[in-house]
């Protein structure tokens, strides 16, 4: 005899799953990406072009360069500021492996400093602490899209000739004491991977203000050419180049800016949705005190909102946060956890020697740690529906 389903579990079985992240594609971007297949032009060329002066307006910086991914903005970003073997690079253990790894790619030291649980950003004092005579940069992260204390970081790096190359990955829309990230350093990388604020599929931007590190950028990001794909092949371009330095292939190409031009025409519309979905967030978790809503600085700052990261206060329940996903995920909900901290990796803690105990905010932090779904394209229903199934298992686990 087949047992009946409680209410719960109807409604459960209906409603179809609800990912923790998905893209908005729209027709215009569709179309875009047909005419740029149509053009025979494929690769890095007029919508490259295109993409990055939109990129230029929104963030007011005097140089934009779309690249193949983050990952290869920010590691053309610390080689062009000069950074290499025997020198270290100050960064947050709480961030995904890219940020460590591209130090390492340079022959550099990856140095972490502990957070602040304040914002889950990198703590300036831990970043002052950790300063040695090998100090080349600081590279924060803005985590979750709330910018990092930049004037303090700033203040550290300034009068020691340091360079500030900021992980922007997920601070597109983002601004700190009235000025767009993007604009706040030696230099800024945003990721337009599919689950970002806007994407591109895959791909990144770098922005600053100092042209010959963009122009480096620039070089490195194609073999050390002279010349790019559209000044060798378009109808005024020659094909005489020279290698300059050993580069990358590390450029985006048209087809991929061909989607970001749409999806950076609707940033703004984009933004409030997601304000709107994390403030309903807010106002329905109020009163669970199981669950630690996401901090927000007091500061003047505009939070896009990539993320909505909750932390799940572990010594009131009998359930873990591991054991929580997976309820959630019986429910229907995707989820993520944003990041596993640098050092608890095992290739990181035998290269930088690092280990458990060592940054202890950020293992506080982690231990309870979901982000839950927060997209443009989820209904203020679906948030109901992620805070009722999350109630429902606090109220089911609770000590």
């Amino acid at each position: 005899m087949t047992k009946a389903m409680s209410p719960q579990e109807q409604t459960d079985v209906a409603a179809p799953f609800l990912p923790f992240a998905q893209p908005d594609i729209g027709q215009a971007e569709i179309d875009e990406v047909v005419d740029t297949l149509r053009s025979g032009w494929l690769t890095s060329g007029p919508k490259v072009q295109a993409f990055e002066a939109a990129f230029r307006e929104i963030t007011g910086a005097s140089h934009a360069v779309a690249l193949s991914s983050a990952t290869a903005g920010l590691h053309l970003a610390l080689l062009a500021a000069g950074v290499g073997p025997g020198d270290e690079v100050v960064t947050t253990p709480f961030t995904f492996a890219a940020t460590v790894n591209v130090i390492l790619h340079c022959g550099a030291t990856p140095v972490l400093a502990d957070i602040s649980e304040d914002d889950y950003n990198i703590d300036p004092a831990e970043v002052e602490r950790r300063l040695t005579p090998r100090t080349k940069a600081v590279l924060p992260v803005h985590y979750g899209g709330q910018p990092c204390r930049m004037d303090e970081l700033l203040a550290l790096a300034r009068p020691r000739g340091l360079r500030v190359i900021e992980d922007a990955a997920h601070a597109i829309g983002a601004s700190y004491h009235g000025r767009p990230v993007g604009v706040l350093s030696d230099a800024a990388v945003f990721s337009f991977y599919v689950i970002k604020s806007i994407t591109t599929g895959q791909g990144g931007m770098l922005t600053t203000d100092d042209e010959q590190l963009a122009e480096r950028v620039r070089l490195l990001s194609l073999h050390g050419l002279s010349r790019g794909a559209w000044n060798r092949y378009s109808a005024g371009g020659s094909w005489a180049y020279q290698v300059l330095a050993p580069g990358f292939n590390y450029v985006m190409t048209d087809i991929q800016a061909a989607i970001g031009i749409h999806q950076i025409k609707r940033l703004d519309e984009f933004q409030a949705r997601r304000t709107h979905l994390a403030a309903m967030y807010d106002r329905l978790f109020a009163g669970v005190p199981e669950v630690i809503r996401p901090p927000v600085r007091a500061d003047d700052l505009v939070h896009p909102w990539h993320l909505y990261p909750v932390r799940l206060d572990t010594d009131r329940l009998a359930i873990n946060r591991d054991d929580f996903i997976e309820e959630l995920r019986a429910r229907g909900i995707g989820t993520s956890v944003h990041f596993i901290p640098v050092h608890l990796h095992p290739y990181f803690q035998e290269a930088l020697g690092v280990g458990p105990g060592d940054f202890p905010v950020a293992e506080r932090v982690f231990e309870g740690l979901i982000s839950l779904p927060l997209y443009p394209r989820m209904q203020d229903a679906d948030v109901g529906r992620v805070v009722a199934a999350a109630r429902d298992i606090i109220h089911a686990g609770r000590r």
